[in-house]
């Protein structure tokens, strides 16, 4: 693939390639910035180029992102599984993986000889989970979801922040099915994806990304079958009455792809989810189901990635709301500021109040003057700053400023209704 824009992982979606330049500045926030004065993540020189750190503040984001893609996808009847990290060569050889892309894998050559590999995708290793037993089409389909980190040999001078990395972690999901239950997968995605990201404000289009025909030593399988899928995806696209642009040269080296694509607030066009259509593997792992007339039939295989690799994602989503997470998704989401001293103790009784409402809380008593200590909250993009003094103490309230600006005098208990609120909505006041 070209490497301007090849993918961070076969299965995940592209960086972006629409030629806007990695420059920043204060109109234009970088990723990598947000994520040191959010504290979420760090960079190692003896852990390595393009293999991030997660502090607990990042660590609590990503897996805030990763349930809420999970109770998506557990609504819609998928399960999880789990793999290990590296495999035997020959998983990949079956695959057509190793042929398209061993020299971007690491390798592991054990004591006894054997070659294996770190996982760059997670697809081959879900289809022996899927063999491990004869399947009945009244069983189908198989919906298996895994968050898992996979890893590719990114040469040093692609890395960059959690844009393009070493270590990716895939919200990955594979559906086995028969070809006629492929258009109700695909719809069920389709929701996922806009529910997930409709939460983040995009607006999403659609490619379709096919394959090229004038270059078919880059794909497997023949045209029939290539032919077939895509016009699948045509269907389904059609009957979304989706916007949609075809792209062909963009597909998976093993199927079509139906991409989503979505602007971020500063006009910069990525593609973010993406659900492919693979014909081309369930024919290699000789992958079937038994039919009404007790004969075995060719299955096929949906792939789905909704953030597709939470890194990437992430960096994205900084950079859209420049840092200012939502309610649900910031890892603090108020920060108490005692006007004094003398406030201390009662500063200390809201916060034990909030925290002890699974509300996420700081206490900020140092001994800056109040101003200062707003102008950091707000530096630290916390959603809710809440200032107690005298008045407060006596009323058993707090002045509750929102990003927006001042909200005025609340009762904790309908600081804690707020909030609540806003984590069951996923939406912001």
């Amino acid at each position: 693939m070209d490497k301007k824009t090849k993918n961070t992982d076969p299965d995940s979606p592209r960086p972006i390639s629409n030629g806007v330049s990695e420059t920043h500045s204060s109109e234009n926030p970088d990723h990598k910035q947000l994520g040191r004065e959010l504290d979420l993540f760090v960079f190692s020189d003896l852990v390595g180029s393009g293999l991030p750190l997660w502090t607990p503040r990042g660590t609590l984001v990503r897996n805030l992102l990763d349930d809420f893609v999970w109770e998506l996808r557990k609504a819609r009847g998928f399960e999880k599984v789990e793999i290990p990290h590296i495999t035997k060569k020959e998983l990949y050889e079956t695959s057509g993986h190793w042929d398209k892309f061993k020299d971007d894998l690491f390798r592991i050559t054990t004591r006894e000889g054997h070659e294996f590999a770190m996982k760059p995708m997670n697809c081959p290793h879900h289809t022996q989970i899927y063999a491990r037993k004869p399947w009945s089409y009244r069983e189908m389909p198989q919906r298996y979801t895994n968050t898992t980190m996979v890893y590719r040999d990114e040469q040093s001078g692609e890395l960059n922040g959690l844009s393009r990395v070493r270590s990716i972690t895939q919200d990955d999901a594979h559906t086995f099915c028969r070809e006629a239950q492929v258009k109700e997968e695909f719809l069920k995605v389709w929701d996922i994806v806009q529910e997930f990201y409709g939460t983040f404000g995009f607006d999403l289009s659609v490619r379709l990304s096919f394959h090229d025909p004038k270059e078919p030593e880059k794909y497997l399988g023949d045209k029939k079958r290539w032919t077939s899928a895509e016009d699948i995806l045509r269907e389904i696209a059609r009957e979304k009455k989706a916007k949609v642009v075809e792209s062909p040269g963009e597909a998976a080296f093993y199927g079509p792809k139906l991409d989503f694509m979505a602007n971020d607030s500063l006009g910069r066009q990525w593609q973010v989810a993406t659900i492919q259509l693979d014909m081309n593997m369930p024919e290699r792992f000789d992958l079937t189901c038994v039919n009404e007339k007790g004969e075995k039939e060719r299955i096929v295989m949906i792939h789905a990635a909704i953030m597709g690799s939470i890194e990437r994602f992430l960096s994205v989503i900084l950079e859209h709301l420049n840092g200012a997470l939502p309610v649900w998704l910031s890892p603090a989401q108020v920060k108490i500021l005692p006007v004094s001293e003398k406030h201390a103790d009662y500063a200390r009784e809201v916060f034990d109040v909030l925290k002890g409402a699974d509300i996420r809380v700081l206490l900020d008593d140092s001994a800056d003057t109040l101003g200062k200590r707003i102008r950091n909250g707000k530096m630290q993009r916390i959603p809710y700053l809440a200032v107690v003094g005298d008045e407060e103490a006596n009323a058993k309230t707090v002045t509750l400023e929102g990003r927006a600006g001042k909200i005025g005098a609340l009762a904790v208990a309908d600081v804690i209704e707020r909030i609540a609120e806003e984590m069951r909505t996923r939406a912001d006041k």
